[in-house]
C-alpha cells in the first residue's frame, strides 16, 4: 500500500499576523484543510499520516521519529512551511530531515492542505 506523510507546521503555532499569509487565515481553516487532505489520500487508496510540527527542536525530533517509524513512499511538505519568507529556516530543516531520514521517499510540495493528495500523485506518477 502506498503511504503518504503530510508534514506541516502545527496550525496552533502559526503566526497569523505575518503579512505574507492570506488575510483571515487561521488554525481552524488549516485543520479543516488537513482533514480534507486525509480524505483525498484515503480516496486514492493510500494510507496517509500527518506530522504537524512545532517550529523548534521538538518539531525536528517529532519529524525524525515519524520518518524512522514508517517507510513512506512520498512526503508532502506543506506550503505553510515553504511560502512565508520567515519560515525558510524551518523549511530547510524539514527538507534536510526528510532527505536524510527517508532517502527513498519522493518529496512533494503542496500550496494548501487541500491539494496534498494531488501533490503526492504528481511525484508518485513521476517515479
Amino acid at each position: 500500500m502506498t503511504r503518504i506523510l503530510f508534514v506541516g507546521q502545527k496550525p496552533e503555532t502559526v503566526d497569523f499576523t505575518d503579512p505574507s499569509l492570506p488575510p483571515g487565515f487561521n488554525a481552524q481553516m488549516i485543520n479543516a484543510g488537513i482533514a480534507i487532505a486525509l480524505e483525498q489520500i484515503k480516496a486514492r487508496g493510500w494510507e496517509g499520516d500527518t506530522c504537524m510540527i512545532t517550529p523548534d527542536a521538538a518539531g525536528r525530533a517529532m519529524l525524525e521519529k515519524a520518518l524512522k517509524a514508517i517507510a513512506y513512499d512520498c512526503v508532502v511538505i506543506g506550503g505553510g512551511l515553504r511560502l512565508p519568507p520567515k519560515s525558510l529556516p524551518l523549511f530547510e530543516m524539514v527538507v534536510n530531515v526528510v532527505h536524510k531520514a527517508a532517502p527513498g521517499a519522493a518529496i512533494a510540495f503542496n500550496t494548501k492542505p487541500e491539494n496534498t493528495a494531488e501533490a503526492a500523485a504528481r511525484q508518485l506518477e513521476a517515479v
